[in-house]
């Protein structure tokens, strides 16, 4: 409803007290502060925990697909055929061959457990964009060159050029007993994927040299698998799980990983839940400070009916007056939400360095950095629930501004 120049007067008049109602005006400034932040901590909690969601499954994703095609007993021997088949299955983008391998390194007296990966020639250029150090073309079957996680790296002391050692516990039977394998392999790359546990654990090498070091001879353990909708992933995989049925077992990201996304799910919709709350409370400061300034403008209201207001203009009045509070602080925490979220990390880093903690520990957060992915969609209904809440806030005091019967008001002036 639009409003005329004489309502509209009157409510920028009422938006802007003079300095005899300076309380109201506190009162006013105090709300648009509490809508400002409810709107701007909703914005940053959901675009942070969306940035979780979205960085975990893109840098899961990277190294092991959708879902993978695991053998039982770690061993398909005949992987090219199933290869074939999951290529020829509508919906699959791609496919490859893998071996994964717990073992253990060694590096100048220091030994870790380790998680051998023998990828394609395909799949370790891919990796490409992920190095540090080095150059991953080195890698080469035959080779024996690898390329290792930047904090895999840190933990034994290895650089690009050094020889590590790799022991494979199941080597070769002798007189005395079975003789761990150990091979050494130049470090020809260090990559940085941005998933602490990876970085720290993960060696990728050609995929011969991976058969040549499991001796497992031309077979691989599992085959990963790439779909055009990660939501989709099980219903698109429903007929390669029939076919290998018996020979390999079909786990796709979502079982892989679910008790992190689940968890992440219901965080994501218990803080949602209990921060809107904040935009109640904020609804609840406009409503106060209508209903100050309905009492603080009584005999105005009176006036104004005695000169032929209608009770719908006062409705008009002070429902665009409680209604632009709540939007101004709205439009000024969706400013303060993106500049938070522009500036995230950097405010963390300030944030551990006043206070001398470290806020975001990767070993215990799992990605290195703080994430983010702003959900158009749900800002919307951000915006929408403050507004909404505004207006029901503004309904009351507009109701009994407009039912203010003027001559009770003024019966002794």
């Amino acid at each position: 409803m639009l409003l005329s120049p004489f309502e509209w007067t009157i409510a920028k008049r009422y938006l802007l007290p003079g300095r005899s109602e300076a309380f109201i005006a506190l009162v006013a400034g105090i709300s648009i502060t509490v809508v400002m932040l409810s709107v701007a901590m909703l914005v940053i909690v959901m675009s942070v925990m969306n940035g979780f969601r979205a960085e975990l499954l893109d840098k899961i994703v990277g190294l092991n697909g959708h879902a993978i095609v695991q053998a039982y007993g770690g061993r398909l021997d005949d992987w090219e055929t199933i290869l074939e088949d999951v290529k020829q299955t509508p919906g699959v983008v791609a496919a490859s061959p893998l071996i994964e391998q717990p073992l253990l390194t060694s590096f100048n007296g220091r030994v870790e457990a380790i998680l051998v990966r023998g990828n394609t020639a395909q799949d370790i250029r891919d990796l490409g964009d992920k190095v540090v150090s080095g150059s991953i073309d080195a890698l080469q079957p035959g080779a024996s060159k690898v390329a290792i996680g930047v904090r895999l790296a840190e933990n034994i002391g290895a650089r690009v050029g050094d020889t590590i050692t790799i022991i494979n516990p199941q080597g070769r039977s002798t007189p005395f007993g079975t003789v761990p394998r150990q091979i050494g392999y130049e470090v020809a790359a260090i990559f940085e994927v941005g998933v602490y546990d990876y970085d720290g654990a993960f060696v990728v090498m050609p995929m011969q040299d991976a058969q040549t070091l499991l001796l497992i001879g031309d077979a691989v353990q599992m085959i990963e698998v790439q779909v055009a909708d990660p939501d989709e992933v099980g219903e698109i995989l429903e007929p390669v799980q029939r076919a290998v049925q018996g020979k390999a077992v079909v786990a796709d990201w979502k079982t892989i990983n679910s008790s992190l996304f689940e968890a992440l799910q219901v965080e994501r919709a218990a803080m949602a839940f209990a921060l809107s709350f904040m935009v109640l409370v904020a609804a609840f400061n406009i409503l106060s400070s209508l209903v100050m300034l309905v009492r603080a403008k009584t005999r105005d209201i009176a006036i104004m009916r005695t000169m032929g207001a209608t009770r719908r203009s006062l409705m008009k009045i002070f429902v665009t007056t409680g209604f632009t509070v709540g939007a101004i602080g709205t439009v000024a925490g969706l400013i303060l939400g993106f500049i938070v979220l522009t500036f995230r990390q950097q405010i963390t880093d300030a944030i551990g360095w006043l206070t001398g903690v470290e806020l975001w520990d990767p070993q215990m957060r799992f990605l290195t950095t703080l994430p983010s992915k702003t959900d158009p969609v749900e800002v919307a209904m951000i915006v929408g629930l403050a507004l909404v809440m505004s207006f029901l806030a503004t309904l009351y005091p507009a109701w009994k501004a407009a039912s203010t019967d003027p001559v009770q008001v003024l019966r002794y002036e």
